[in-house]
Order: structure tokens, then C-alpha cells, then sequence
């Protein structure tokens, strides 16, 4: 125990001791989850909104009222014909082109019943579809409140339409606020970059130095010089993830309604995956480059079929397999669970066993591969 202590001393002197590395460690990640955080969103705004408008009645003049209100469109222009509004969004000026047709107000009131046209720039294809979502919604609001003031007669008797009030309850975040939803996830992806990129460099850099070789031939055992190697990361990804949640509930005001210690448990678990596979990497890589190289290709594999942009449920069923395997998956899921919801300890049980058994299983191969020479 003494001699795992004294390397854990010597890790931390190493650590405080590059003054390089200090903002890396501690500054970097912080300012990236106050900067990701306002700017990863899928909310899509200003959009570049025109329109045709043929009928020049007071049914459509409303209509695009009802857009200009809207906090998501930004009007650019009236076009005379649909011909200059679609090559106005050729040159990419316009991204939504309304087109209302002759008569509309008429069909309306006589046919009940008339047709729009609306055309979309759909290169970007996730923005195109969060745009006709917002268009949809628009023209569903607007139909129920034309339908309240045209006068509707059925064989000569007025009627009156009937409405139907929705009231949504939205649970778990009641304003609908973004960040809410993102800060827990991005905390998660600050805390597994930072672990796993430092744990994987930092047996190559005794590699490279040359130190390894002296290390090796030491009576310093396998298991005491890998947990003094990798203890003092496991320390620093507890920090970072309390400073995180400090600035997520100060900055962000992102409630924590769960036990914080299941937090803590499912971290500390956690960290010991992402260290083992840190370990790995650095036993099969000679340099640092080679290690953040390495490092970098899985993280980006992780985040990407984490469930953080993309819903799993989304994904090919193929996709959704693969993506039982990955760690931040399931420390995505928890966060949110344990920070939105409030789950406890038998909501989040089966993922903190997958992790667990994770955990030991890389652990194990992690340190099988380490060759060391008595």
C-alpha cells in the first residue's frame, strides 16, 4: 500500500508540476461545457421565410401575420411569382417559399377547404424538418382561429365551429428550455475526454521518456504501478464532474431533483471503464500522438451513437445494438434520470451492473496486456 502511495504522490507532482497542462485540465473543460452548452441545440431559428400571395385577402394578409409573430421565422421578402421566389432560394436568400393560392379565402368560407403550397430548402435535412414541424404548426393553429370568425353556413343556419383547447403538461422540463435537456449529456462527454485521453497518454509518455524501462525492472509489482498510474485520473474526473455540476445548477439552473450520490457512484464505477481503456490504448501505442489518435476515433464513435444528438430510437436496429456497447450511453442515460427525474437507486440498477461488468472486463484485459519485467 505504501509503495501505491508513493506513486500516486509522484503522479500528482507530475501533473502540477507541467504548468501546460493545468488549463488543459481543469480550464479547457469548463469553458467548453459553458460554450457547448448554449450552442448544441436542435432548436432551428431565423428562418429566411418568403411567400406568394395570390389572393390579397384578409384571410391571407392574417395568415402571414401569424409567421411574422413567430419567434422561428425572420419575413425576407413578397414575391410576385413563385418562379422569382424559387430562384431567390437557388441562391440560397430564402428558405421557406409559402405560396397562397387565388381564391383562398373563398374556398374557405364556401368549400370549407382550400390547398397551400410550401416549399422547403431542404439540403440540410434535419432543419428542413424541424422547419416544416414549426410550418405545421402554424398553419394547424391559424385553421382553428380562421375557422372561428368565417362565417360557416350549413343550409342557411350559421354555425358555430366547435374548438377543442389543448392544454399540454410537459414534465421534467416545463419551459422547454434546451439546455436542460444538453448540459447533463455534454458533462458526461467532458468528463470521459478528459479521463480517457490523459489516462491513454500517460504510460506512453513514460514510453517515450524512457522511464518505463527503469519502472519495469523495479520490484514494484504490475498491479501497484497501473492503480498509482490511474488513481490520480480517477480524482480528477470527480473534480471536474463537481465543478460541472456546480455550473450546470449556477450558470444553467439545471435541477438536480435525484440523490447526488448516485451520481458520485455511478461516476466513480464509470471512471474505472474509461481508465481501463485508457490503459489499453497506451499499452498497445508507442507515442502520445499515436494515443490521442487512437483515443480521439473511439470518443467520436461513443458520442456519436451516445443517444446525446441523435435518439437511439432513431437509429437503424443495427445501430441500436452496437450501441449496447458503448459506455457513455448509459452514463447519458443516468445523469438525465438522476438529475431530471429524480430516479433512484433500483431506476438506475441495471445500467450501473452493465457498467460494472464492463469495468471489470476491460480492466482485466487492460492489465493482462501490460507486459512488465521483473
Amino acid at each position: 500500500m505504501k509503495i501505491i502511495l508513493f506513486i500516486i504522490q509522484k503522479e500528482f507532482k507530475q501533473i502540477f508540476r507541467n504548468k501546460s497542462m493545468l488549463p488543459i485540465i481543469f480550464i479547457l473543460p469548463l469553458l467548453q461545457l459553458v460554450i457547448l452548452s448554449n450552442a448544441a441545440s436542435f432548436e432551428v431559428k431565423n428562418i429566411k421565410f418568403s411567400y406568394v400571395d395570390h389572393d390579397h385577402s384578409a384571410a391571407s394578409r392574417e395568415l402571414i401575420r401569424t409567421f411574422q409573430s413567430s419567434d422561428y421565422f425572420d419575413i425576407i421578402a413578397e414575391f410576385p411569382s413563385k418562379k422569382e421566389a424559387n430562384l431567390q432560394m437557388q441562391k440560397g436568400n430564402v428558405d421557406v417559399i409559402l405560396e397562397i393560392p387565388i381564391h383562398f379565402e373563398r374556398n374557405l368560407i364556401k368549400q370549407n377547404y382550400t390547398n397551400l403550397s410550401v416549399s422547403i430548402n431542404a439540403i440540410d435535412g434535419a432543419a428542413a424538418g424541424v422547419s416544416n414541424v414549426y410550418i405545421t404548426q402554424i398553419i394547424s393553429s391559424f385553421n382553428q382561429s380562421i375557422k372561428m370568425r368565417l362565417q360557416i353556413y350549413n343550409q342557411g343556419n350559421e354555425v358555430q365551429p366547435e374548438n377543442i383547447l389543448t392544454i399540454p403538461s410537459f414534465w421534467y422540463n416545463k419551459n422547454l428550455n434546451y439546455k436542460i435537456f444538453m448540459v447533463p449529456g455534454i458533462l458526461v462527454l467532458i468528463v470521459t475526454m478528459l479521463s480517457l485521453f490523459l489516462s491513454s497518454m500517460n504510460i506512453v509518455r513514460e514510453k517515450e521518456m524512457g522511464t518505463l524501462e527503469q519502472i519495469n525492472v523495479t520490484p514494484i509489482k504490475k498491479h501497484q504501478f497501473i492503480i498509482g498510474k490511474l488513481f490520480p485520473f480517477w480524482i480528477l474526473g470527480l473534480v471536474i464532474l463537481t465543478v460541472g455540476l456546480i455550473i450546470a445548477k449556477v450558470l444553467f439552473n439545471v435541477p438536480i431533483l435525484g440523490n447526488i450520490f448516485l451520481i458520485y457512484l455511478f461516476t466513480s464505477i464509470y471512471l474505472i471503464l474509461i481508465l481501463g481503456i485508457g490503459l489499453f490504448i497506451s499499452n498497445h501505442t508507442e507515442t502520445q500522438q499515436q494515443a490521442m489518435f487512437i483515443a480521439w476515433f473511439f470518443t467520436v464513435i461513443f458520442i456519436l451513437m451516445s443517444g446525446l444528438f441523435t435518439p437511439i430510437e432513431s437509429m437503424p436496429s443495427w445501430a441500436q445494438k452496437v450501441t449496447l456497447l458503448n459506455p457513455i450511453r448509459y452514463f447519458v442515460e443516468v445523469i438525465r434520470m438522476v438529475m431530471l427525474k429524480g430516479a433512484g437507486f433500483n431506476d438506475i440498477k441495471s445500467q450501473l451492473v452493465i457498467i460494472a461488468i464492463y469495468a471489470f472486463a476491460i480492466n482485466g484485459f487492460a492489465v493482462w496486456s501490460y507486459k512488465k519485467t521483473n
